[in-house]
């Protein structure tokens, strides 16, 4: 139980800092980040609610709130997917990071579960 606890808390703070992260950059580097959506195909209006989006999720995964908890980590796991198909259908190369989030969240996700079904 003990080393599930670490576990847990090390995946949920890397992805926190990974959409932490991820957020500032939507807000404070808008306009690399305006050109990377343009190449995508995706409208720009969009930038700021999902960096928004982002930050929530965060405050979300760290309450004991459970519905809305299955919620944050089903969005962030859309997310994650889209943003790993945008980067491979492009071909950038950048994939990489929505790997490792969907790694730390199914990481985060199921030992979440495994200590509240031993609790």
């Amino acid at each position: 139980m003990k080393t599930q606890k670490i576990i847990y808390y090390i995946s949920t703070g890397l992805l926190s800092l990974m959409l932490v992260g991820s957020s500032a950059m939507y807000f404070f580097k808008n306009e690399d980040v305006s050109q990377l959506f343009t190449t995508f195909g995706y409208p720009t209006y969009l930038i700021y609610p999902l960096a928004i989006a982002k930050l929530s999720a965060v405050i979300v995964l760290w309450t004991k709130l459970k519905t809305l908890k299955e919620w944050a980590y089903s969005a962030l796991f859309f997310e994650f997917i889209l943003a790993f198909f945008a980067h491979f259908m492009i071909g950038d190369g950048e994939q990489t990071g929505a790997l490792i989030a969907t790694v730390l969240l199914f990481t985060s996700y199921f030992t979440s579960k495994a200590i509240q079904t031993k609790a």
